[in-house]
């Protein structure tokens, strides 16, 4: 009869002996009728063959005795008892190996949109199925064996908080379930089909298979390369990040590179960006980021929580996150915010430095790495710059600016500011936490400018919500809402210090909000996004629906007679760093009578988030105008007038404010513009090939008539160099300088290499070059 064996979980748990045999271990022989001779002989070959044992086991305890000895002359059962014994391994269903077809050309990376990704490791996409095949250690028998699949992720996994996840075996898959199916069984190898729901939880799961058989239970040892990992899936319809059309998905999810806009709404500006969402380094810094920031993997699964955690640690103001924000001008102890061209060394620099985070970042940084961030993690985003845009400090809803008797700016009241631009982040989401109707588009801001529930951090807010004026809605809905669409309230010192409102733009916030266009380098505008038509019924009704919920909820019942006005315009083509600029104000009288005013004239040097630096020229006009008449002024402001107070952005506003003497209208009225930098010129030269070198000049043309001291080129792009920064030293007025940089192409396909200028005289000087890269 054959020997029973004893079960064990695996074979290493055996002790410090596992060459030894357990067939026979409390066996017990089949005892034939016969004589009792027979029956002392199978007694004295059980007793033999168990004192062998223990002496083979310990030597030192059960030593021979003499009546042990065996008789050679005599007939011997241990051969016999030993072919009847089965090995223990032959009853246990281990695994051998396991292959999660994981490679960047194979079946599971191409169908989950994840081939992109320079790992080697199985990266998946929730809510999709994938193909593993498993070889086992003799055939799988589903009358006598059972397997599973298991699935940990986090410090302290949990079946109930879905952190520790069991995967049956299942005649036939389900949508929305972790299962497994057979799909081919050939010799000892087995090919399964394996399902996701599309709830899972995001991030790095540990694998396992665990097997029950009749020779007992068996779980693989962990192995870091067989680590899976789950991000979110905008393909799956049933995902909440759900994008149902092909070319946004390539353009939101896909595209490693973008624009982002910046200057004022006469002269946008744009500067290609290196997203660098697939590069190597930028998807474990990302999941770092989520670990940085103390929330439970079981609330990992939700992409409203995890786009409003990215929004607080992608700033540095609390937890320590990414990017410390710096508007001082004063960038000696890091980077400029400026330098940069992309967020792979960003990311993978604050990785590397164990969460330290890196130095300096402004809007338009942050939103480049909010936008590398949740596109690795599967979340559509895109960047978008909203030009004057206003920053409400009070949660009036309005864009306020205080005056004193004579009209002159009462600076130390004047908390709100309309930024030149400012760049935030869309991503596409359905919101399950609101009403219907409150998905789509979603806007996040990572730039640090005021809290949220203690928090610098803003955002999911619906933009349909943002549009009607539905601020009542999470997340952080009034504070975008004045961004876009607030009104400029200008109020005046009354004798007895209170404030009268005295003139209201309607016009003038939530400008040319901008945006790269799909599938092209063209910008679009999605302004109707945000706001109804300016001035309609529908966007006033949201102006005011919107005001009712904010600290001045009466500043819509005074009216004021309107029948002069004033605008300030340049000609932005004009407009050149290291030349003089002509500036108009134009004054129209609307009326039937005649009318004069004083106009109180002032142009000062700011930075880009409105805060005025200094001034550089002040003047008074005196107007008089004709009953419709319309008169034009022109100012020249001259090199010498802001050449040693320019910062950053070498941006520039125009205030002019006054009274018309016969009705008592205020005229206010605010323009920025900016002067424009050169672009870098970049010469790609002789053929592109994956694995050979290629060569491009960078060509760069000095305006200035000063020297630039200390010149730094930065160039990168993906799948063409990685970032790389050269030292060039000074460059001398109106002088040309040819740089040329050698590099090997990684990827073929259409490529961008990106280049940019920064030194302390000059900066937003930036190029870039499309290369089509050809395979080996």
């Amino acid at each position: 009869m054959p020997a029973n064996s004893v079960s064990v979980r695996r074979r290493s748990e055996l002790g410090r002996w596992p060459t030894v045999s357990l067939g026979g271990i409390g066996e017990e022989d089949e005892v034939t009728p016969g004589t009792a001779g027979d029956s002392q002989v199978g007694t004295k070959r059980q007793e033999s063959r168990c004192s062998a044992w223990m002496r083979r086991v310990c030597p030192c305890v059960c030593k021979k005795s003499a009546d042990d000895v065996t008789d050679n002359s005599g007939p011997t059962a241990t051969m016999e008892d030993d072919k009847r014994s089965v090995p223990l391994s032959d009853l246990i269903l281990s695994v051998k190996s396991v292959d999660l077809m994981k490679s960047r050309s194979g079946i599971n990376r191409k169908e989950h949109h994840t081939d992109e990704f320079e790992y080697d490791d199985l990266i998946l996409r929730r809510g999709q199925s994938f193909v593993m095949e498993i070889e086992f250690s003799r055939p799988f028998n589903p009358d006598t064996d059972t397997m599973h699949l298991e699935l940990q992720i986090g410090p302290l996994p949990q079946v109930s908080k879905g952190t520790h996840v069991i995967i049956p075996l299942v005649e036939e898959l389900e949508d929305n379930r972790w299962e497994a199916k057979i799909v081919q069984r050939v010799g000892t190898k087995m090919k399964l089909s394996v399902g996701s729901p599309v709830t899972a939880v995001i991030g790095r799961y540990k694998f396992a298979v665990a097997t029950h058989s009749s020779g007992g239970d068996f779980k693989m040892e962990h192995n870091p390369k067989n680590d899976i990992t789950f991000l979110f899936n905008p393909w799956c319809e049933n995902d909440t990040v759900f994008m149902d059309d092909e070319k946004f998905l390539k353009e939101y999810v896909l595209n490693e590179t973008g624009k982002i806009y910046y200057g004022t709404e006469k002269q946008i500006g744009a500067r290609t960006w290196n997203f660098g969402q697939f590069d190597a380094g930028v998807l474990e810094a990302c999941l770092f980021i989520l670990d940085r920031s103390g929330v439970p993997h079981a609330g990992r699964g939700d992409p409203v929580n995890v786009v409003r955690v990215i929004s607080a640690l992608v700033n540095s103001m609390d937890e320590d996150g990414v990017l410390v924000g710096n508007w001082s001008g004063d960038y000696s102890l890091g980077t400029a915010p400026t330098a940069w061209s992309g967020s792979v060394d960003i990311l993978t620099q604050y990785h590397r430095k164990g969460g330290k985070p890196v130095s300096y970042g402004q809007c338009w940084v942050f939103s480049g790495v909010t936008t590398t961030v949740l596109r690795c993690l599967g979340i559509p985003t895109r960047s978008v710059t909203n030009f004057c845009s206003a920053h409400d400090t009070d949660v009036s809803l309005t864009t306020d600016i205080y005056l004193d008797e004579n009209m002159e700016p009462l600076a130390h009241l004047n908390m709100d500011s309309i930024w030149n631009f400012h760049v935030w982040n869309d991503c596409w989401l359905a919101r399950p936490d609101l009403p219907p109707g409150m998905g789509g588009w979603q806007a996040v801001d990572a730039t640090p400018q005021e809290t949220s529930q203690g928090t610098f951090c803003c955002g999911p807010s619906s933009v349909i919500a943002i549009r009607n004026g539905l601020v009542y809605y999470s997340h952080d809905t009034p504070f975008i809402f004045a961004e876009v669409n607030s009104d400029k309230i200008y109020w005046q010192r009354q004798a007895d210090g209170s404030f009268t409102k005295v003139f209201s733009e309607n016009k003038a916030v939530g400008r040319c909000i901008s945006t790269k266009a799909v599938g092209s380098e063209e910008r679009e505008d999605i302004t109707d996004l945000y706001k109804h038509p300016e001035g309609s019924e529908e966007e006033r009704i949201a102006v005011e629906t919107a005001c009712r919920y904010g600290s001045k909820p009466d500043v819509y019942s005074i009216r004021q007679p309107e029948d002069v006005s004033v605008e300030v315009s340049t000609d932005g083509g004009e407009l050149q760093m290291g030349h003089n600029a002509s500036i108009r104000i134009t004054t129209s009288n609307k009326s039937q009578s005649a009318r004069s005013t004083v106009l109180h004239g002032q142009i000062s040097v700011m930075y880009y988030t409105g805060v005025i630096k200094a001034t550089v020229k002040k003047d008074i006009i005196n107007i008089d105008l004709l009953p419709g008449e319309e008169k034009t002024v022109e100012w020249v402001l001259t090199y010498a007038d802001y050449q040693d107070q320019l910062v950053d952005q070498a941006a520039l506003v125009m205030t002019v404010a006054g009274r018309v003497s016969q009705s008592g209208q205020v005229l206010a009225t605010q323009h920025v513009f900016r002067l424009r930098t050169p672009d870098l010129q970049i010469q790609p030269e002789g053929s592109a090939v994956v694995g050979q070198k290629m060569q491009a000049k960078i060509i760069f043309t000095n305006p200035l008539p000063k020297t630039l001291k200390s010149a730094v080129i930065s160039v990168e792009g993906p799948g063409l160099q990685t970032p790389k920064r050269i030292n060039i030293g000074d460059v001398a007025r109106h002088s040309t300088i040819t740089l040329t940089e050698t590099f090997v192409p990684a990827k073929s396909g259409p490529r961008k290499l990106i280049a940019n200028l920064d030194c302390r005289q000059l900066t937003q000087v930036h190029g870039v070059a499309e290369i089509i890269v050809q395979d080996e």
